[in-house]
């Protein structure tokens, strides 16, 4: 028998007292209730003080729509010959892929463990791909790689890109859009999971928005109930595909992130979503990272604290030139959150963005240096830079080693060809943002 340990109650409600703290409200009194029961009780009163978390924490969506209507007018998108799109896309697929390869050994690890284990072998600051060749075990014992990657994405092995969470979710919402199209629905993308996405390759708010699902529950509840991870990373990851298929438009993408998110997320952690789909689809129009990021930044409710973290993030180069000192910054201030939070590890990638000047290296290496969810910083500082400058601008060294493969547990995704799924993406682009005939 499996033991299914991520739908535990009691674990869930853990996170839910830190969640309700996050949100500026106080889990005091449920705490209280939980600290006095006996073991023999928690089972039940678990689901009970979930549910009464849930009420006082409301789960009301702020209305994102009346904010988009008050921006400014949307300028007509900029139209692109194919090749040159395609060029982009394959940037964005190649620089994602390889930026998530590049963190895997070290999720988890802590940002103190990271730079250990790179010193120990000579290796700091990071350049290239890790290897576990040398390293002592004196340094593994106290910080233990990602032992599940090992085999897969450590330098002397990498065949492909592995299997991962990060290159899923983008393939999956390239099929979104191949099945369901341009305008898909929340409902659709749930339809999708169901008939695509193997739950156990799902975690945290995916995982219980899935169990939802199964139990009938439709969205966007899903995202609500007796979900404590509702502002975690998991939507994050899941932008890129909104913001390769509007590029220069980031109003679009941010629209399509939301209709994605809301399955699973709730307010920052959709806002996360948004975010990086709409500064992807900016950075097909614009050299200028700060300038990409504001994009981003502007179809974010400017009172959230996502908001906040991410003009946090883009004030760090006015106040620390060192790379280390900016990390300080953001450790004392977000370093209580959880490490898959969304708004730390969104604050991480702005500031990798800004201090990696448009260098495909050193932003990917900075993001993962920067601890927290490596490969989903990775893979998300990578997709930005990818589509920004193209395929061309990534140095062999990060490409090579990808061998143009990738693996998945999607059915009719593994082993795709990343120049087929760059081809793929391009296919679905809306005909308003293409030059010529197809």
């Amino acid at each position: 028998m499996v033991r299914i340990t991520w739908l535990r109650l009691e674990e869930r409600l853990e996170h839910e007292f830190r969640q309700l703290r996050e949100q500026g409200l106080d889990p005091a009194p449920l705490e209280a209730a939980w600290a006095r029961a006996t073991p023999q009780e928690k089972p039940a009163l678990a689901a009970s003080l979930l549910d009464r978390a849930g009420e006082l924490s409301g789960h009301a969506e702020t209305d994102v729509a009346a904010f988009w209507r008050g921006l400014p007018p949307t300028k007509p998108p900029q139209t692109w010959p194919r090749d040159a799109l395609y060029d982009r896309l394959l940037g964005g697929w190649t620089g994602r892929a390889a930026g998530c390869l590049l963190g895997k050994p070290v999720e988890k690890v802590p940002r103190a463990g990271i730079r250990a284990l790179l010193e120990s072998v000579g290796e700091w600051p990071l350049r290239r791909y890790f290897t576990a060749v040398g390293v002592p075990p004196e340094v593994t014992d106290a910080y233990p790689w990602n032992r599940a990657s090992l085999p897969t994405s450590m330098r002397e092995n990498i065949v492909c890109m592995p299997e991962d969470d990060d290159t899923n979710y983008t393939m999956l919402g390239l099929h979104i859009l191949e099945s369901k199209g341009p305008d898909f629905t929340t409902d659709d993308v749930a339809t999708v999971w169901l008939k695509t996405l193997p739950v156990l390759t799902v975690f945290t708010a995916e995982r219980v928005a899935y169990a939802n699902l199964l139990s009938y529950i439709e969205p966007p509840e899903t995202a609500r109930y007796r979900n404590p991870y509702r502002e975690w990373i998991g939507a994050q990851i899941r932008a890129d595909m909104w913001g390769y298929t509007a590029p220069g438009d980031p109003l679009r993408a941010a629209h399509a992130a939301w209709r994605d998110a809301r399955l699973s997320h709730t307010e920052n952690g959709v806002y996360g979503e948004m975010f990086v789909a709409a500064t992807i689809a900016a950075a097909f129009v614009t050299t200028d990272v700060e300038g990409a990021i504001e994009q981003g930044l502007g179809v974010v409710p400017p009172e959230s604290r996502l908001a906040e973290a991410i003009r946090f993030a883009l004030e760090l180069p006015h106040r620390a030139a060192d790379w280390e000192r900016a990390l300080d910054l953001l450790y004392a201030r977000y370093g209580h959150l959880h490490w898959v939070h969304t708004i730390n590890n969104a604050a991480l990638v702005t500031a990798a963005l800004l201090y990696g000047e448009g260098d495909f290296t050193r932003t990917v290496t900075l993001a993962v240096m920067g601890g927290w969810d490596t490969d989903c910083n990775g893979a998300t500082a990578g997709s930005v830079i990818g589509c920004m400058f193209g395929a061309d601008a990534i140095p062999r060294e990060w490409s090579q080693p990808l061998a143009n493969r990738v693996r998945s547990s999607l059915r009719g995704f593994d082993n795709a060809l990343i120049t087929d799924l760059a081809k793929r993406t391009l296919a679905v682009v809306p005909e308003a943002y293409l030059e010529g005939l197809s």
